[in-house]
């Protein structure tokens, strides 16, 4: 059985992230310090709030350098994917590093609010694993007011007001902008696809 270790960053979507994965069959355990990553085949970092306070979190639970060290593959969700970045807007906040480029405040547009609540259609960019299954012209939810760049570590990419990215990948760190646990079919799909997912 998968054994997924679930980063406790202060997200208020911890229960439905774990109850999403276990539905797929992982044993999901709490994590909330460096000791408790131990013997994990996944670790999961969601989130839902502002980057300063998630990375404030993280080093109080002594979790920066583990992440940064991980061996196994990484899935950071929402306000998670954007502290896989180098940097945030969002209190000019340094991330984790495990992804190039810096997090951005949205610019949204005429008849578009920031931050982004909804759904919105992904645009699949290059061939990855985590895509299997997902097509391009496939909806998913999203929750967020800053965005990360469409670099070539972007697997799939939307568009509010500007293109940004929606799910990235790189070695073993990935991030989903959306909320797989709130994007039905494809939520899932993505989930499973990480449990199986074995990144060289």
């Amino acid at each position: 059985m998968m054994q997924v270790a679930l980063i406790d960053a202060g997200g208020a979507n911890l229960g439905s992230v774990r109850y999403a994965l276990e539905r797929l069959g992982a044993a999901v355990r709490l994590v909330r310090s460096a000791e408790a990553l131990h013997g994990a085949t996944r670790v999961v970092l969601p989130g839902v709030g502002a980057a300063g306070e998630g990375m404030r979190r993280l080093r109080a639970q002594g979790l920066v350098a583990p992440l940064r060290a991980l061996q196994v593959p990484l899935l950071g969700i929402c306000l998670g994917m954007q502290l896989l970045y180098e940097a945030s807007e969002e209190g000019d906040v340094e991330g984790l590093g495990l992804l190039q480029g810096r997090v951005r405040k949205m610019a949204g547009g005429p008849g578009l609010r920031v931050p982004q609540m909804g759904w919105n259609t992904l645009q699949r960019l290059r061939e990855s694993p985590l895509l299997d299954g997902i097509g391009d012209g496939d909806h998913a939810y999203f929750v967020h007011g800053y965005a990360a760049p469409v670099t070539d570590d972007c697997i799939a990419s939307c568009e509010h007001g500007a293109r940004h990215a929606a799910l990235v990948q790189r070695g073993r760190a990935a991030g989903a902008q959306f909320h797989p646990e709130r994007s039905a079919q494809v939520g899932a799909r993505l989930l499973s696809n990480f449990l199986q997912w074995n990144p060289t």
